[in-house]
Protein backbone atom coordinates (compact mmCIF):
# COMPACT_ATOMS: atom_id res chain seq x y z
CA UNK A 1 0.00 0.00 0.00
CA UNK A 2 1.35 3.41 -0.94
CA UNK A 3 2.00 6.06 1.68
CA UNK A 4 0.00 9.26 1.98
CA UNK A 5 2.82 11.26 0.40
CA UNK A 6 2.22 9.36 -2.86
CA UNK A 7 -1.55 9.84 -2.59
CA UNK A 8 -1.20 13.63 -2.97
CA UNK A 9 -0.03 13.73 -6.56
CA UNK A 10 2.34 16.25 -8.10
CA UNK A 11 1.06 19.82 -8.36
CA UNK A 12 0.92 20.95 -12.01
CA UNK A 13 -0.61 24.43 -11.74
CA UNK A 14 -1.86 26.59 -8.87
CA UNK A 15 -3.89 29.75 -8.43
CA UNK A 16 -4.74 31.40 -5.11
CA UNK A 17 -7.36 33.95 -4.10
CA UNK A 18 -6.97 35.91 -0.86
CA UNK A 19 -10.22 36.92 0.84
CA UNK A 20 -9.67 38.45 4.29
CA UNK A 21 -8.68 35.72 6.75
CA UNK A 22 -9.33 33.08 4.10
CA UNK A 23 -7.25 31.99 1.14
CA UNK A 24 -8.64 29.74 -1.57
CA UNK A 25 -6.23 27.55 -3.52
CA UNK A 26 -7.11 26.04 -6.89
CA UNK A 27 -4.53 23.36 -7.66
CA UNK A 28 -4.19 21.08 -10.67
CA UNK A 29 -2.76 17.67 -9.87
CA UNK A 30 -2.06 14.53 -11.83
CA UNK A 31 -3.64 11.10 -11.32
CA UNK A 32 -1.66 7.87 -11.51
CA UNK A 33 -2.91 7.58 -15.12
CA UNK A 34 -1.46 11.07 -15.76
CA UNK A 35 -4.88 12.71 -16.17
CA UNK A 36 -5.60 15.98 -14.37
CA UNK A 37 -7.98 16.88 -11.55
CA UNK A 38 -8.49 19.94 -9.38
CA UNK A 39 -8.35 20.44 -5.65
CA UNK A 40 -10.02 23.47 -4.10
CA UNK A 41 -8.69 24.27 -0.64
CA UNK A 42 -10.03 26.84 1.79
CA UNK A 43 -7.41 27.88 4.34
CA UNK A 44 -8.62 30.06 7.22
CA UNK A 45 -6.24 31.81 9.61
CA UNK A 46 -6.88 31.73 13.36
CA UNK A 47 -4.88 33.24 16.19
CA UNK A 48 -3.98 31.59 19.47
CA UNK A 49 -4.21 33.64 22.68
CA UNK A 50 -0.43 34.16 22.54
CA UNK A 51 -0.73 35.73 19.07
CA UNK A 52 0.66 32.81 17.07
CA UNK A 53 -1.29 31.77 14.01
CA UNK A 54 -2.69 28.44 12.94
CA UNK A 55 -4.70 27.47 9.88
CA UNK A 56 -7.71 25.25 9.33
CA UNK A 57 -8.02 23.74 5.87
CA UNK A 58 -10.90 22.19 3.98
CA UNK A 59 -10.33 20.49 0.64
CA UNK A 60 -12.57 19.45 -2.25
CA UNK A 61 -11.40 17.10 -5.01
CA UNK A 62 -13.03 17.92 -8.32
CA UNK A 63 -12.61 15.67 -11.36
CA UNK A 64 -12.89 16.96 -14.91
CA UNK A 65 -16.00 14.90 -15.70
CA UNK A 66 -17.79 17.05 -13.08
CA UNK A 67 -16.41 20.48 -14.12
CA UNK A 68 -19.28 21.56 -16.37
CA UNK A 69 -22.05 20.66 -13.91
CA UNK A 70 -20.07 22.13 -11.01
CA UNK A 71 -19.41 25.39 -12.90
CA UNK A 72 -23.05 25.65 -14.05
CA UNK A 73 -24.35 25.09 -10.50
CA UNK A 74 -21.82 27.53 -9.06
CA UNK A 75 -22.90 30.19 -11.58
CA UNK A 76 -26.60 29.52 -10.95
CA UNK A 77 -26.18 29.93 -7.18
CA UNK A 78 -23.97 33.02 -7.57
CA UNK A 79 -26.47 34.60 -9.98
CA UNK A 80 -29.32 33.87 -7.54
CA UNK A 81 -27.44 35.61 -4.71
CA UNK A 82 -26.53 38.61 -6.89
CA UNK A 83 -30.12 38.89 -8.17
CA UNK A 84 -31.61 38.73 -4.65
CA UNK A 85 -29.01 40.68 -2.67
CA UNK A 86 -26.87 42.54 -5.22
CA UNK A 87 -23.10 42.56 -5.34
CA UNK A 88 -22.54 44.94 -2.42
CA UNK A 89 -21.49 43.30 0.84
CA UNK A 90 -24.31 43.84 3.32
CA UNK A 91 -22.44 42.83 6.46
CA UNK A 92 -19.12 41.40 7.43
CA UNK A 93 -17.50 39.97 10.51
CA UNK A 94 -16.67 42.75 12.95
CA UNK A 95 -13.01 43.64 13.30
CA UNK A 96 -11.25 42.77 16.55
CA UNK A 97 -11.48 46.46 17.51
CA UNK A 98 -15.25 46.46 16.92
CA UNK A 99 -15.63 43.19 18.89
CA UNK A 100 -13.67 44.65 21.82
CA UNK A 101 -15.86 47.75 21.79
CA UNK A 102 -19.01 45.61 21.70
CA UNK A 103 -17.71 43.45 24.55
CA UNK A 104 -16.92 46.62 26.50
CA UNK A 105 -20.47 47.88 25.91
CA UNK A 106 -21.86 44.56 27.17
CA UNK A 107 -19.67 44.74 30.28
CA UNK A 108 -20.91 48.24 31.12
CA UNK A 109 -24.53 47.13 30.65
CA UNK A 110 -24.00 44.21 33.00
CA UNK A 111 -22.29 46.43 35.57
CA UNK A 112 -25.00 49.08 35.46
CA UNK A 113 -27.74 46.47 35.95
CA UNK A 114 -26.05 45.47 39.21
CA UNK A 115 -26.81 48.95 40.57
CA UNK A 116 -30.58 48.38 40.33
CA UNK A 117 -32.44 47.18 43.38
CA UNK A 118 -35.13 44.53 43.19
CA UNK A 119 -38.58 46.06 42.83
CA UNK A 120 -41.61 43.91 43.47
CA UNK A 121 -45.08 44.61 42.12
CA UNK A 122 -46.32 44.87 45.71
CA UNK A 123 -43.99 47.85 46.19
CA UNK A 124 -45.67 49.89 43.43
Amino acid sequence: MEGKENYEREEIFSKSVRAGRRTYFFDVRSTRAEDYYMTITESKKFSHDDGTAHYKKHKIYLYKEDFEEFAASFKEVADFIFDKKGREVISSEPSSEERNKQEGDNDSTEQSSENFSDVKFEDI
